[in-house]
């Protein structure tokens, strides 16, 4: 299997620009997923966001996630489990507007820490998707456009731990999937793995790497790019040797975003090539997805293709 992709922003605005947005380029082509390091995000703001985030579970979490597993009596369980998840999670919305002080049992030190790491992960979105366009060709900012809506982009956390499991190969600790939204940027534990991508048809690992920053690509930039750059299937293992903390912030649409292939991407592309992808409202694209999470993505796109050749 080729070398999971490594990319290094160090010079992203002097002389490695070129060669960096050609790896970013690959990545997006052929993986769907890659790693970033020296990304601008302070690893002092990291090491406090994971450091915070262990504690919360630890003090606030975990007694509930073992009383809901032991409520259903998945310790007794002997058959794979395919509707569920071995997870505990929470959300914080920060864009377009943030309840992070709506949530309970979080420490003013963790609401504080979470604010700036969101207001970092934004502005590196951003840069991130303008890297996008250059690639794809399309003017700076259209991405962001696109994304905009009436209210700006939607932008949110999904806060994970994925406990220690004492049947890992009975129960996954999140289904394979693609993500409905924009772009993905996550920071994983760097001591227990667990999340894999699906390439050539083989389940290969996303490496746990101090520091770094996960970048996936979502299911609207499949459709913005009209298939150049696809979301790919991905999925958390579950471990018995360890709790794995993932810490997911999704950039996406705003809920009346209309998401539809760039023009200028089409009129490059030669007659044969038909418009593959569909033109639809986001919020409309998620409650499909809300339905359809754990199965192939290419149904909801023909469902939006039905509708408007209909």
């Amino acid at each position: 299997m080729e070398k999971f992709p490594v990319i290094n922003l160090a010079n992203i605005n002097g002389e490695e620009k070129k060669a960096t947005l050609e790896q970013i380029e690959d990545a997006c082509q052929n993986w769907g997923f890659f790693e970033l390091v020296n990304h601008g995000i302070p690893h002092e703001l990291l090491d406090r966001v994971e450091r915070l985030t262990k504690e919360h579970y630890r003090k606030c979490m975990e007694k509930r996630f073992n009383e809901a597993v032991g409520s259903k009596g998945l310790e007794c369980v002997q058959d794979e489990l395919k509707d569920m998840d071995w997870e505990s999670t929470f959300f914080l919305r920060h864009l377009p507007t943030s309840n992070i002080s709506e949530i309970p049992d979080l420490t003013q030190e963790y609401r504080d820490a979470m604010k700036e790491f969101s207001e970092k992960l934004e502005k590196l979105a951003e840069e991130l998707l303008d890297m996008l366009c250059e690639n794809l060709g399309l003017e700076k900012g259209y991405l962001k456009r696109a994304f905009y809506g009436s209210r700006g982009p939607n932008f949110g956390t999904k806060v994970a731990n994925y406990p220690a499991c004492p049947k890992p190969e009975l129960v996954k600790g999140l289904r394979a999937h693609t993500d409905a939204g924009g772009i993905i940027l996550l920071l994983q534990d760097d001591k227990v793995s667990g999340l894999q991508l699906l390439k050539d048809g083989q389940w290969v690992d996303v490496p746990p790497m101090r520091h770094s920053i996960v970048v996936n690509l979502g299911d609207q930039i499949e459709v913005i790019s009209n298939g150049k750059y696809k979301s790919v299937e991905h999925r958390v293992i579950a471990r018995s040797d360890g709790t794995r903390m993932s810490v997911a912030s999704f950039y996406n649409p705003g809920s009346d975003a209309v998401i539809y292939p760039a023009p200028p991407l089409l009129e490059r592309e030669t007659k044969e090539a038909e418009v593959v992808y569909p033109k639809f409202v986001f919020e409309d694209y998620m409650k499909l997805y809300a339905t359809l999470k754990f199965q192939p993505k290419e149904p909801r796109f023909q469902a939006f293709n039905a509708v408007n050749s209909s």
